[in-house]
Protein backbone atom coordinates (compact mmCIF):
# COMPACT_ATOMS: atom_id res chain seq x y z
CA UNK A 1 0.00 0.00 0.00
CA UNK A 2 1.48 3.19 -0.96
CA UNK A 3 2.31 5.90 1.60
CA UNK A 4 -0.70 7.75 0.21
CA UNK A 5 -3.37 5.64 0.34
CA UNK A 6 -1.98 4.82 4.44
CA UNK A 7 -2.88 8.59 4.80
CA UNK A 8 -6.05 8.89 3.25
CA UNK A 9 -6.98 5.40 5.09
CA UNK A 10 -6.79 7.73 8.06
CA UNK A 11 -9.59 10.11 7.36
CA UNK A 12 -11.84 6.96 7.44
CA UNK A 13 -15.38 7.73 9.06
CA UNK A 14 -14.55 4.81 11.28
CA UNK A 15 -11.40 5.62 12.59
CA UNK A 16 -12.30 9.21 12.73
CA UNK A 17 -15.39 8.58 14.76
CA UNK A 18 -13.12 6.45 17.03
CA UNK A 19 -10.96 8.99 17.53
CA UNK A 20 -13.61 11.42 18.45
CA UNK A 21 -14.78 9.35 20.90
CA UNK A 22 -11.30 8.63 22.34
CA UNK A 23 -10.99 12.96 22.51
CA UNK A 24 -14.59 12.81 24.66
CA UNK A 25 -12.92 10.02 26.86
CA UNK A 26 -9.98 12.40 27.45
CA UNK A 27 -11.97 15.62 28.05
CA UNK A 28 -14.00 13.49 30.70
CA UNK A 29 -10.93 11.82 32.35
CA UNK A 30 -10.11 15.23 32.74
CA UNK A 31 -13.40 16.47 34.39
CA UNK A 32 -14.59 18.43 31.88
CA UNK A 33 -17.94 17.15 31.26
CA UNK A 34 -19.43 19.98 29.58
CA UNK A 35 -16.89 20.37 27.01
CA UNK A 36 -16.86 16.39 26.66
CA UNK A 37 -20.79 17.07 25.74
CA UNK A 38 -20.22 19.67 23.18
CA UNK A 39 -17.22 18.58 21.93
CA UNK A 40 -19.73 15.55 21.02
CA UNK A 41 -22.24 17.43 19.48
CA UNK A 42 -20.14 19.59 17.58
CA UNK A 43 -18.49 16.60 16.20
CA UNK A 44 -21.57 14.91 15.36
CA UNK A 45 -23.28 18.13 13.58
CA UNK A 46 -20.01 18.43 11.48
CA UNK A 47 -20.06 14.93 10.51
CA UNK A 48 -23.75 14.54 10.32
CA UNK A 49 -23.70 17.56 7.81
CA UNK A 50 -20.94 15.69 5.45
CA UNK A 51 -23.22 12.38 5.49
CA UNK A 52 -26.80 14.72 4.59
CA UNK A 53 -24.93 16.19 1.44
CA UNK A 54 -23.78 12.94 0.80
CA UNK A 55 -27.20 11.77 1.10
CA UNK A 56 -28.91 14.42 -1.03
CA UNK A 57 -26.97 13.83 -3.79
CA UNK A 58 -27.80 10.47 -4.03
CA UNK A 59 -31.18 10.60 -3.34
CA UNK A 60 -31.72 13.29 -5.41
CA UNK A 61 -28.73 14.27 -7.38
CA UNK A 62 -28.28 17.21 -5.51
CA UNK A 63 -24.92 19.30 -6.93
CA UNK A 64 -23.19 22.20 -8.32
CA UNK A 65 -21.66 21.02 -11.28
CA UNK A 66 -19.92 24.30 -12.47
CA UNK A 67 -17.66 23.60 -8.95
CA UNK A 68 -17.62 19.86 -9.83
CA UNK A 69 -19.37 19.25 -6.28
CA UNK A 70 -21.55 16.69 -5.43
CA UNK A 71 -20.84 16.26 -1.63
CA UNK A 72 -18.66 17.42 1.30
CA UNK A 73 -15.63 15.04 1.40
CA UNK A 74 -15.87 12.97 4.69
CA UNK A 75 -12.01 12.12 4.67
CA UNK A 76 -11.05 15.80 4.73
CA UNK A 77 -13.58 16.57 7.17
CA UNK A 78 -12.98 13.78 9.91
CA UNK A 79 -8.91 14.55 9.71
CA UNK A 80 -9.43 17.73 9.96
CA UNK A 81 -12.04 17.92 12.74
CA UNK A 82 -9.68 15.45 14.70
CA UNK A 83 -6.12 16.24 14.17
CA UNK A 84 -5.93 19.85 15.27
CA UNK A 85 -7.69 19.44 18.34
CA UNK A 86 -5.84 16.19 19.40
CA UNK A 87 -2.50 17.86 18.45
CA UNK A 88 -3.46 20.39 20.55
CA UNK A 89 -4.31 18.57 23.84
CA UNK A 90 -1.14 16.72 23.30
CA UNK A 91 0.82 19.80 23.70
CA UNK A 92 -1.24 22.53 25.29
CA UNK A 93 1.03 22.28 28.79
CA UNK A 94 4.41 23.80 26.50
CA UNK A 95 2.85 27.23 25.98
CA UNK A 96 1.20 29.35 23.16
CA UNK A 97 3.83 29.09 20.53
CA UNK A 98 3.57 25.26 20.98
CA UNK A 99 0.15 25.48 21.37
CA UNK A 100 -0.53 27.41 17.94
CA UNK A 101 2.09 25.04 15.46
CA UNK A 102 0.32 21.60 16.67
CA UNK A 103 -3.38 23.31 15.69
CA UNK A 104 -1.41 24.94 12.11
CA UNK A 105 -0.10 21.25 12.30
CA UNK A 106 -3.29 19.62 12.21
CA UNK A 107 -5.05 22.06 10.20
CA UNK A 108 -1.99 21.47 7.45
CA UNK A 109 -2.30 17.58 7.47
CA UNK A 110 -6.17 18.29 6.80
CA UNK A 111 -4.69 20.38 3.36
CA UNK A 112 -2.35 17.33 2.82
CA UNK A 113 -5.34 15.69 2.84
CA UNK A 114 -7.75 16.97 0.57
CA UNK A 115 -4.49 17.28 -1.83
CA UNK A 116 -4.60 13.66 -2.63
CA UNK A 117 -8.27 13.08 -2.53
CA UNK A 118 -7.82 15.62 -5.14
CA UNK A 119 -4.78 14.22 -7.18
CA UNK A 120 -6.11 10.51 -6.46
CA UNK A 121 -9.60 11.53 -8.24
CA UNK A 122 -11.62 10.75 -5.11
CA UNK A 123 -12.64 14.21 -4.85
CA UNK A 124 -12.93 17.64 -7.02
CA UNK A 125 -11.35 20.71 -5.25
CA UNK A 126 -14.31 22.24 -4.16
CA UNK A 127 -15.45 19.05 -2.25
CA UNK A 128 -12.22 18.70 -0.57
CA UNK A 129 -12.00 22.31 0.46
CA UNK A 130 -15.81 22.37 1.86
CA UNK A 131 -14.90 19.42 3.62
CA UNK A 132 -11.63 20.50 4.99
CA UNK A 133 -13.45 23.67 5.99
CA UNK A 134 -16.24 22.01 8.13
CA UNK A 135 -13.42 20.21 9.73
CA UNK A 136 -11.52 23.09 10.57
CA UNK A 137 -14.74 24.66 11.89
CA UNK A 138 -15.24 21.41 14.40
CA UNK A 139 -11.65 21.18 15.41
CA UNK A 140 -11.28 25.26 16.07
CA UNK A 141 -14.63 24.85 18.00
CA UNK A 142 -13.17 22.68 20.05
CA UNK A 143 -9.99 23.89 21.09
CA UNK A 144 -12.21 26.87 21.64
CA UNK A 145 -13.72 24.49 24.29
CA UNK A 146 -11.34 23.02 25.87
CA UNK A 147 -9.16 26.73 26.18
CA UNK A 148 -9.86 26.92 29.81
CA UNK A 149 -8.92 23.60 30.83
CA UNK A 150 -5.80 23.31 33.18
CA UNK A 151 -2.40 22.68 30.87
CA UNK A 152 -1.64 18.85 32.82
CA UNK A 153 0.47 16.52 31.35
CA UNK A 154 -1.19 14.50 28.50
CA UNK A 155 -0.20 10.59 29.72
CA UNK A 156 -3.69 10.26 31.58
CA UNK A 157 -5.60 11.56 28.31
CA UNK A 158 -3.65 9.98 25.86
CA UNK A 159 -3.90 5.96 27.96
CA UNK A 160 -7.56 6.79 27.91
CA UNK A 161 -7.76 8.11 23.91
CA UNK A 162 -6.11 4.88 23.41
CA UNK A 163 -8.31 2.59 25.11
CA UNK A 164 -11.53 3.96 23.86
CA UNK A 165 -9.93 4.56 20.47
CA UNK A 166 -8.77 0.72 20.26
CA UNK A 167 -12.20 -0.18 21.49
CA UNK A 168 -14.21 1.77 19.13
CA UNK A 169 -12.38 1.45 16.13
CA UNK A 170 -12.47 -2.80 16.59
CA UNK A 171 -16.39 -2.10 17.12
CA UNK A 172 -16.78 -0.22 13.54
CA UNK A 173 -14.50 -1.88 11.34
CA UNK A 174 -16.65 -3.70 9.45
CA UNK A 175 -19.66 -1.32 10.18
CA UNK A 176 -21.53 -0.71 7.07
CA UNK A 177 -21.44 3.28 6.29
CA UNK A 178 -21.99 3.40 3.11
CA UNK A 179 -24.65 0.65 2.72
CA UNK A 180 -26.63 3.18 5.30
CA UNK A 181 -26.33 6.20 3.27
CA UNK A 182 -27.30 4.30 -0.12
CA UNK A 183 -30.38 2.79 1.76
CA UNK A 184 -31.71 5.93 3.40
CA UNK A 185 -30.97 7.54 0.12
CA UNK A 186 -33.16 5.89 -1.71
CA UNK A 187 -35.58 5.43 1.29
CA UNK A 188 -35.98 9.71 1.46
CA UNK A 189 -35.86 10.00 -2.40
CA UNK A 190 -37.98 6.63 -3.50
CA UNK A 191 -36.03 5.85 -6.18
CA UNK A 192 -34.57 2.06 -7.09
CA UNK A 193 -31.49 3.46 -7.88
CA UNK A 194 -29.20 6.19 -6.00
CA UNK A 195 -27.47 8.54 -8.34
CA UNK A 196 -24.11 7.47 -9.20
CA UNK A 197 -20.86 9.21 -7.91
CA UNK A 198 -18.79 8.97 -10.89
Amino acid sequence: MAYSDKLLHLGDISLTLAAAAGIAAWLLAARAWRVALWWSVLFAAGIGLVGASKIAYLAWGNALPGLEFKAASGHAAGITAIAPLLFYLLIRHRGQAARAAAIAAGLALGVLMGVLLVTGGEHSAAEAMAGWMLGATVSLGGIWLAGDLPAQRPAHGMLCLAIVFATAAWMMRSFPFGYLMYRTARILSGNAVPFPWG
